[in-house]
């Protein structure tokens, strides 16, 4: 866990800043919490504090995320970060420019304890839990980029590194700065999930009208065990229960996650399965063809199975669009920048209930 002692720009909440700064008017922390959250700029640039009370800023409340790596690609419409921990943990940030809008995707653990076969940050296993400060700071940095590249971040993803309702506590205390502070829309931040029922449940007490996406990358029991292991915690109809509960609180909709992985969970029999639940459940489905990754050998649908897949959905009255794969050349894949040549490889052979 991260040094308890140092308290973190963005682990700060108005509270402890107040406190920091007791010696100073009410104003300036007014002033000192719209520089960082308004203007997300670096205390040194808060022109309208005192220099001394910058230089305490500055000094006092360091940023938790180091630049381990940075990369681009799809001509600068994605950057990807690597980033080290105060703790020597890694994680990973990926910002993505489309024509309507950006997104950021955020990791919200240091590896992954769900174990899912395909998925690079599951192959590493699991580090940590991240603070509100590390998950917050990604954004801030994502949206200091945008800045830089004349658009405005609009949209965030809690989809990289980690399964964000195993961290709940302090993914719900990052919504809500990100939300309160930073202004994001609550509709245009989607909380991504493997399957963790509890999670869903609390989420769907929460009283923000987030968005839930769930990575189903099955629909039947037996297969899903072997891709998704949670799965044999919360099987699919246990997990389906939750969801209605979730739309029943929320009203909102709610999405699908499907990797595409060729032979496996691409064939007529697999859209038949996944267009029942989704049916069911009015859930829109995002189709992601794989990501190749050092430890799963495994290909990606070919893009004229994924297109197939996609229509085979539709004919049955299910919404689904293909996700764009970006920054596949910059390993934009959640967890594979910090995946080694050393991780073992595994192939997946596909076996079906009888």
């Amino acid at each position: 866990m991260p040094d308890l002692n140092v308290l973190t720009r963005y682990d700060c909440d108005r509270d402890q800043l107040a406190a920091l700064l007791d010696d100073q008017p009410t104003y300036r922390v007014d002033q000192a919490w719209h520089g960082l959250y308004q203007l997300r700029c670096e205390p040194d640039d808060m022109t309208s504090l005192p220099m001394a009370l910058r230089e305490q800023l500055t000094h006092q409340l360091p940023l938790a995320l180091a630049v381990a790596a940075r990369s681009t690609s799809d001509e600068g419409a994605t950057i990807k970060w690597l980033w080290t921990c105060g703790d020597g943990s890694q994680i990973e940030t990926v910002l993505m420019h489309y024509d309507d809008r950006s997104t950021v995707c955020v990791s919200t653990q240091s590896g992954c304890a769900m174990g899912c076969r395909f998925c690079a940050t599951g192959q590493a296993g699991y580090g940590r839990n991240l603070s509100v400060g590390e998950i917050v700071e990604q954004v801030i940095h994502a949206q200091q980029q945008a800045g830089a590249d004349h658009r405005r971040v609009s949209n965030v993803v809690f989809m990289g590194m980690g399964e964000p309702l195993a961290n709940f506590d302090q993914l719900d205390a990052a919504v809500r700065r990100l939300h309160g502070d930073l202004g994001l829309s609550a509709r245009h931040l989607t909380i991504s999930t493997v399957g963790l029922v509890p999670g869903i449940d609390r989420l769907a007490h929460s009283d923000l009208p987030v968005n839930l996406a769930v990575s189903l990358h099955a629909a039947n029991d037996t297969l899903r065990d072997e891709l998704v292991p949670i799965n044999r915690r919360y099987p699919l109809a246990t997990l389906e229960a939750a969801c209605v509960r979730y739309l029943d609180a929320k009203g909102r909709r709610l999405s699908f996650e499907w990797a595409l992985i060729d032979g496996v969970n691409d064939q007529p029999r697999d859209a038949a399965e996944l267009a029942d639940i989704a049916y069911r459940l009015r859930a829109h489905v995002n189709l992601i063809p794989l990501n190749p990754t050092p430890g799963y050998l495994t290909q990606g649908t070919p893009r004229r199975g994924v297109v197939d897949f996609r229509d085979a959905l539709r004919e049955r009255g299910v919404r689904a669009t293909v996700r764009q794969n970006r920054g596949t050349d910059i390993d934009a894949a959640c967890g594979q920048l910090r995946a080694t040549a050393e991780a073992a490889p595994v192939a997946l052979r596909r076996s079906r209930p009888t």
